[in-house]
């Protein structure tokens, strides 16, 4: 794990905090991704262990021990419950930074990300930034995953998954947060086991907050690793997106109701082509038709194993998300009041801001 070179005075230290449950796969990679980032800073990482069945605990126990009287320490907290939120928490709670970096256990960070991030806290003035979610695959499946979750057909025009130029977002991917902004507005809501992420970001930019996007930042995502995972991973981002919609009245935008119409339309054009007219077979006939043109673009440069299976992609991720969207029981959240999130007892410094 690469050292470190002398930290400037006015350059803020910086705590990861990472959420992880039966993560052995990945999570290594994940820390060292952290370690061996080129910013002259201090870097702790927080990592919030959850109940895992595998051996997560162990590869994080050996990182605490490698790491340990470093100037870039791994320490664990613990999250009993296992859900993301509260992990998350746990984990500002547990770290002590002004710069608050959210990485997943199987989020790659690539070269620069945190340097680059700090830098454009203090340019922009933004309470939090974040980029690509550039999602990459193992496997002939992972890939096709891959393709559908950056491509516009995939995912609409969600900035994170496709690319654009560096502008005020409503989110971004996971984050690099101001810790003040983090502990004004009360931390992640633990109401949210999904779109947290969104939820936060929705808050804070009501608080008056900047919400900024760049394409400079990027995380490699691993996708999924089979149908079923992917479409109960579509089915959940569906059903607690409903709820931020139900809390966050203003959130609503067209990106989020075209799943569920398709949804809709499809069971409508199924039913009523048995029932009333062969004509309106059209409905499900084009969906299918659009997928299958949008997988010959999307599918450009795949091994043609992953090409064949991308139209599966595609429609397990709209249609689970458009199912659960639909589906989505008011008792999913019963409050939006976030969990307090308690300033860190040690000593902290602050980060510019423009004036």
């Amino acid at each position: 794990m690469n050292a470190t070179p002398e930290t400037p005075a006015a350059t803020p230290a910086v705590s990861v905090i990472m959420p992880v449950l039966n993560e052995s796969r990945h999570l290594r990679d994940a820390v060292e991704r952290i370690l061996e980032q080129e910013y002259p800073g201090d870097i702790e990482v927080v990592i919030a262990l959850g109940p895992s069945s595998d051996d997560t605990d162990a590869i994080a126990a050996a990182l605490v021990a490698e790491t340990a009287g470093t100037a870039r320490e791994v320490r664990t907290v613990p999250n009993p419950t296992g859900r993301t939120p509260a992990a998350l928490n746990a984990a500002i709670r547990g770290s002590r930074h002004p710069i608050v970096v959210r990485v997943d256990g199987h989020g790659l960070l690539t070269p620069g990300y945190i340097a680059t991030a700090v830098r454009l806290l203090d340019e922009t003035g933004a309470v939090n930034v974040g980029g690509i979610m550039h999602a990459e695959g193992e496997t002939d499946w992972e890939r096709a995953v891959a393709a559908a979750m950056t491509s516009r057909i995939g995912v609409g025009n969600a900035a994170f998954h496709t690319g654009g130029e560096a502008a005020p977002a409503d989110t971004v991917y996971l984050g690099v947060f101001r810790r003040e902004a983090l502990e004004q507005h009360g931390g992640y809501n633990e109401e949210f086991l999904r779109a947290q992420d969104w939820e936060l970001n929705y808050r804070l930019r009501q608080g008056g907050g900047l919400i900024w996007f760049t394409p400079d930042l990027r995380v490699t995502y691993r996708p999924r690793p089979d149908v079923r995972a992917l479409a109960r991973q579509y089915r959940d981002y569906g059903r607690w997106r409903r709820v931020v919609t139900r809390y966050h009245r203003g959130s609503v935008n067209l990106r989020y109701l075209a799943p569920p119409a398709a949804v809709l339309g499809i069971a409508a054009g199924l039913v009523g082509g048995f029932l009333v007219s062969p004509w309106l077979f059209v409905v499900p006939g084009g969906y299918a038709a659009a997928i299958l043109l949008g997988s010959l673009r999307e599918g450009r440069g795949l091994t043609p194993a992953a090409r064949a299976q991308l139209p599966v992609a595609l429609a397990t991720m709209h249609m689970s998300w458009g199912w659960g969207f639909l589906t989505s029981p008011r008792s999913l959240a019963r409050r939006v009041i976030a969990s307090t999130v308690a300033p860190a007892p040690a000593e902290r410094v602050t980060t510019s801001t423009p004036g």
